[in-house]
């Protein structure tokens, strides 16, 4: 993140946890939870946009309204801070993919369809200035600390996972050949997935995100003819 009067937010030559400063906590823990939640929820808004390089913790915190001194109430340290926004994300992820790969109203491939309708209409919301923040952090991993490779490849594991059950059920329906491997398709469909999104910022446009969605398909439907 960029250099302010705090330093960056994830990288420090020494990014230990530091002790808590003095001072009045919050005055109950509903309002702590709240605090960090809201700082939790701002971060992810802002590095989905983008990115960790170009946020300074001062602009996260004069956002959210927490004083400096009071950031290691919610967090032990930058580091901390950074994996807790994963995996806030990750959690939002997940149940998105499952309101979508979960509902038995919608046959199997017409949930990873609308799932992917879904995530189009979220990018165009925010006019495509918005990403995935794994994504954008897995394009910076150089520059994290070695824990958030781990933390992040977990993540990705978990959405193929889940996207592999998906698939699994279509191929039970007769919706794709009963030889296909889901778990490489799913591995397929994220690789390009996370590109055409990266695309898709770039040039402003849903463009990327239909071709990518529309040779994903057909891929499938031709693997019901083997």
């Amino acid at each position: 993140m960029s250099q302010d009067s705090v330093g960056p937010v994830f990288v420090s030559p020494d990014d230990a946890p530091r002790p808590r400063r003095r001072g009045r906590p919050p005055r109950d823990a509903a309002r702590l939870v709240e605090a960090r939640e809201n700082l939790l929820r701002t971060g992810v808004a802002m590095l989905t946009e983008r990115g960790f390089g170009a946020v300074g913790l001062d602009e996260i915190l004069g956002t959210v309204g927490v004083p400096k001194g009071s950031f290691y109430h919610y967090f032990g340290s930058k580091a901390d801070f950074g994996l807790a926004l994963i995996d806030s994300y990750a959690a939002y992820f997940a149940r998105k993919l499952d309101r979508w790969f979960l509902d038995e109203r919608l046959a199997p491939l017409d949930r990873l369809r609308a799932f992917v309708a879904d995530a189009r209409a979220g990018m165009e919301r925010f006019d495509f200035a918005r990403g995935c923040l794994v994504g954008n952090l897995g394009q910076e991993i150089g520059a994290l600390p070695e824990p958030f490779r781990a933390r992040l490849s977990a993540v990705f594991e978990d959405w193929e996972i889940r996207t592999a059950r998906c698939l699994e059920a279509a191929k039970a329906a007769g919706e794709i050949a009963p030889d296909v491997d889901c778990r490489h398709l799913a591995q397929v469909f994220w690789i390009g997935w996370e590109g055409a999104v990266l695309r898709a910022k770039l040039e402003r446009s849903a463009a990327a995100l239909d071709l990518y969605a529309e040779t994903f398909f057909v891929l499938l439907s031709r693997r019901t003819t083997r």
